[in-house]
Parts: C-alpha cells; structure tokens; sequence
C-alpha cells in the first residue's frame, strides 16, 4: 500500500496527474484487470494483444477505483464530460465531487507498462529494505514460499503472491507490500533473454538465489547453456558486495560468477548441506561451520534441496533458521487431495519440465501407495527435442516402476513409446477424469502433472 499522495504516484511513474487532487491519499494496490478494480485501487491500463487495456479505464473508475494510469490517449477519454466515474462521484473527474468523495484520480503516461515498473521501483527504494531474488529452471516458488516461510518468524517478509513474478505481476506484487517490511523475496520468471534483468532493475536485490538450470524455455532459447545466461542475468545485475546462491558444482553457471559478490553454495559439497533427514522430517543442516536443525513438514528430496537454498538465502540475510518450517505452497504446486474413496492425489499441474517431472516421479516412487499412477500432460516450450525429452520421461517412470502411465493430449503421446507398464491414452483432462473414476481403487495416488497449457486442474474439478 503506498501511502504517499497522488503527485509522488504520478511522478513516480513518470507519467503526468491529468485529474484529481495532487494530495489524494495513494492507492492500496494495483490492478490490470479492470473487473478486478475496486475502492483504493490504481487501474493500470495495458496495451495487449486482443485488447487495450486503457479503454477500459471509465470501467475501472465506475467501479469505485481510486485512480487509473493510461496512456494520455485513454487519459483524455477517462476525463471527458459524462464519462463513467465512480459511483457517487462527480460526473467527471476533475468536476466538483460530493462533499466527502475524493476526485478520482487519472494519470497519463506514455507507456503504462513502463509506468508500472517505474512505481513499483520506486515503491522499493521508499520501502528501504533488503530484496532477494530467487529464479531457477523449476522449483523457485517453492523455495520462494519455504524461504518467506523461515524469514517471517524474525522479519516482517513480503513475497510475490502465487504466481506473480513476471514483468506485471512482479511489480503488482511489490506495490502489496506495507510500509515496515523489513524484506522483500520476490521470485522471477522469464521466457526468454533480457527478462530477468529487467526484473532485477525493478527490484534491486541485494541477495540473488538460482535454485537450478535445465532444460525450459528451449523453444525459444534453443541451449540449456542460453537458458543458464538468461537466469544469470541475476548475478550478473547485482551490486558489487552483494551475495548470489547456487547450487554447488553446476557447470552451466560457473563462467557467470563474479569475484565481487559473495558466492555461497548449497547442496552436496556446497556450503549449505543436507547431513540427515529422519523419518519424522527432523534436519540437520551445515552451514558456515553452524549446525541448523529444522523441522520439515515434507519429505520430497526436491524440497529438501529447495530449502538448503533457502537457508542459503536467510544465512546471507543474517537470519539464522529453526524450528518447525510452517510454509504454505503456492497452489497446484504437489498439493495432496484425499478423495472419496480413499484415493490420494497429487496436485502438480501448475507447471512441468524434465526436471520438475522426474522429481515428481522420484517423489511418487518413494511413497508407500496401492498402485502409483501419472497422469501427465505435455511439457511445453522444449523446442525441437520435445519428443524426445517426453520419451525419456517416460523411461524414467517405467525405471521408477510406476504401475500405469496415462497420457493426455496428443503431444503427450511420447510418454507412451518411453514407459511399457500399464498405459491409457487419453485426448483431454474430462477424458482423463472419467478415466481415473472407472481404474483408481482405494490407497492408490495419482500424481497429475503437466504445463499450465495442459489445463490438468479441470482433471480435479
């Protein structure tokens, strides 16, 4: 929530207060989705493919919006006589309104998503406090949510919500956070070259976490070696003297190092590493000659690496971790659901790529179940080898010993020709529910996994 008037928001953004009061108490969010916008709300009107998100500014306002940012083209139409305003409001921003309504504000800028980096840049350095980055090829929400999870007993910790870490939903995410938070741990995403750091300009992290490097976003980055200087963008955009995880040993990041940052390794051999994990989720962790003991609620050896990172990132925040890690994952992120029936299903259809698929397949194998199915969905953006990283997905799980493998949509057929257990193929996520209705039997579990373009969550609805 910004609590500063709307001229600091205005020259924040860069963009010019073209009606309301200059000294209109700041909004308490943004929002671009202008059916989401409501009192205390700053619209941000964005050009997209299919629509201009400016065009609906009057929409924002009537509404009840606080404000609105948009292009000056939008910014002219919001202001026009007998345009929509928020109800009880003047008949136009900028006419006298009801004694006890404030005016509406409207901000013009001449690029709104620029407008909505710049704010939120500027929202961080008023904040004052440490940022970390967190980014890898799988598993950053995770270490995100576990990290948020080991800092807030100690510091007051702002994080991205659910999947916020984009170039719009990033900065949306920082203009969340109070005044008083004392850090911010923001994740980062990214598609393709010049992403991260764009994001790290908007957040200036003093702390950049890399959780790992694999093969993603090859479609349009054709080399894992060009995914691993994509994500490196976050080392190579930190302040001299700040401090970058990684995991210990990867070759693909070694030639983005630099001397001037504080470097600290997790994982085997690293300087944060796992010495024993018992069966009630009790570990021990050796981190810079100290002994961490924790208390995990999960078991999955993904997690447990993605919180040797995270104690990583706390370690470098000078926050010393204990006690039980009370971390609330990010939906469809390897959620169980007990059905009726007494089948168990895991939720993983946020996302998917070799990595992620094999430790969700490592993950199923270990747990004591009836019979242990996959239903898995196509992984996208794997370029020209897709059909081959599908295939050897496959391999993994007949390796696994995985007991039935059902396949959905035609991309995902590769899974099939690697696996030769017991196997269905299937055209949609209905046809796949229907199908684990009529084969799963009481004390079986069902991991259900793919790219978010498989739609595998209507498989649970």
């Amino acid at each position: 929530m910004i609590d500063l008037p709307a001229k600091w928001v205005a020259e924040a953004a860069g963009g010019r207060l073209v009606a309301g009061s200059a000294d209109a108490h700041g909004p308490r969010r943004a929002v671009v989705d202008s059916r989401a916008a409501g009192p205390g709300d700053l619209f941000v009107g964005l050009p997209g493919e299919r629509a201009d998100g400016g065009a609906f500014a009057p929409a924002a306002l009537a509404q009840g919006a606080w404000g609105v940012l948009v292009g000056p083209a939008h910014a002219e139409e919001a202001t026009e006589p007998g345009a929509p305003t928020r109800p009880g409001a003047a008949t136009r921003p900028g006419a006298t309104p009801p004694a006890g309504e404030p005016d509406p504000v409207v901000i013009a800028a001449p690029d709104p998503l620029a407008a909505l980096a710049s704010l939120a840049r500027a929202w961080r350095r008023e904040l004052g406090c440490p940022a970390v980055g967190v980014t890898g090829s799988t598993g950053k929400t995770s270490t995100k949510d576990i990290l948020t999870a080991l800092l807030r007993p100690q510091r007051r910790t702002h994080a991205n919500r659910e999947n916020l870490n984009t170039e719009v939903g990033m900065p949306l995410s920082l203009l969340e956070a109070e005044r008083g938070t004392e850090v911010l741990v923001l994740e980062m995403a990214m598609r393709g070259e010049g992403q991260i750091a764009e994001l790290a300009r908007i957040a200036e992290p003093q702390v950049g976490v890399i959780v790992n490097v694999g093969p993603v976003h090859l479609e349009l980055l054709g080399t894992v070696e060009r995914v691993a200087a994509a994500k490196a963008e976050l080392i190579r955009d930190l302040p001299a003297g700040a401090k970058c995880v990684v995991p210990a040993g990867e070759r693909l990041l070694a030639e983005h190092l630099r001397a001037d940052l504080e470097t600290v390794s997790f994982g085997p051999g690293g300087d944060v590493e796992l010495l024993g994990l018992d069966r009630d989720g009790r570990a021990e962790i050796a981190a810079a000659g100290d002994r961490i003991q924790l208390e995990l609620p999960y078991a999955q050896p993904h997690n447990v690496l993605n919180t040797l990172a995270a104690v990583a990132a706390a370690l470098a925040l000078e926050v010393r971790p204990e006690g039980r890690v009370d971390v609330e994952f990010s939906a469809m992120r390897g959620q169980e659901v007990e059905l009726a029936g007494g089948v168990t299903v895991i939720n993983d259809c946020y996302n998917a790529n070799p990595m992620s698929m094999r430790a969700a397949l490592e993950h199923l194998a270990a747990t004591p179940a009836g019979r242990r199915i996959a239903v898995l969905g196509v992984m996208a953006e794997l370029g020209p080898d897709a059909e081959r990283y599908h295939r050897e997905v496959g391999e993994r799980a007949a390796e696994l010993e995985i007991d039935m493998v059902v396949t959905v949509g035609e991309e995902a057929l590769p899974y099939a020709e690697g696996f030769h257990g017991e196997r269905h193929s299937v055209q949609d996520p209905e046809e796949a529910g229907a199908l684990l209705e009529e084969l799963a039997a009481p004390g079986d579990r069902v991991l259900v996994k793919g790219s978010r373009s498989a739609g595998l969550e209507r498989i649970l609805s």
